[in-house]
């Protein structure tokens, strides 16, 4: 019997087999297919993880770890070549731990090698965060921008961690200034900082100039991220 128009021919030249048996095949090997897909995608997650990673998932820390006194580890050994540690008030530090993220700070009150006038007091904030859970580096990048819309200098600055930048202000009123000087560093999910902080009267004493509190922080930044990592 001739076949009906549009209906394929089978090789004997009658009409194929009902089609529910190539549907169950064509199910199988859909799920076979999906199922080999899904394997190969664990297999190159597990091999590169990179390939699922988002601009919020966490950073790696490296070698980096807590230390239960950052006033020690970090200690700011180029700006007290310029200071020392104020007679009246003893370095503060404190060092927190949590599972999304660990931290430690440490605060010195300075006072001028040499200096007698109020003018040649100063203070220094250290700080550095484990982040666990998330990746820093966007938060970084927006208090930069925010610190520059504020009136700050940011200058970038190269071979320290990953992202490293400067932040400089002389917010100054009459004879009256107050200086602001931070370096902020990432590293992996490690953030660290150390700002700076002075005040004085022209005529009466001045702290040291923009360029050599860049020099001061970023030395100090270079040896206090080393030695998180020892």
């Amino acid at each position: 019997m001739p076949t009906a128009p549009g209906m394929p021919v089978t090789p004997g030249g009658g009409t194929p087999p009902r089609s529910g048996g190539n549907l169950r095949r064509n199910a199988v090997w859909a799920f076979v297919g999906a199922v080999l897909a899904s394997a190969g995608w664990a297999a190159a997650v597990t091999a590169v993880p990179g390939m699922v990673s988002s601009s919020s998932s966490p950073r790696s820390l490296g070698s980096y770890h807590l230390s239960d006194d950052f006033c020690a580890t970090a200690k700011p050994t180029k700006l007290l070549q310029t200071y020392t540690v104020s007679d009246t008030s003893a370095p503060s530090h404190h060092t927190d731990r949590h599972p999304a993220l660990d931290s430690m700070n440490c605060s010195m009150s300075l006072k001028r090698t040499g200096g007698n006038s109020d003018s040649e007091y100063a203070s220094v904030y250290l700080r550095a965060d484990l982040h666990k859970a998330v990746n820093p580096a966007p938060e970084l990048e927006a208090n930069k921008e925010l610190y520059r819309a504020r009136g700050y200098q940011v200058t970038d600055i190269s071979g320290i961690g990953e992202e490293a930048y400067y932040l400089y202000k002389d917010d100054g009123s009459d004879n009256y200034h107050s200086i602001y000087a931070e370096l902020d560093v990432r590293d992996g999910g490690m953030t660290y900082y150390i700002n700076y902080s002075a005040s004085y009267t022209e005529g009466k004493g001045k702290p040291p100039s923009k360029d050599d509190l860049r020099s001061a922080l970023q030395s100090d930044a270079q040896d206090a991220v080393r030695a998180m990592r020892q």
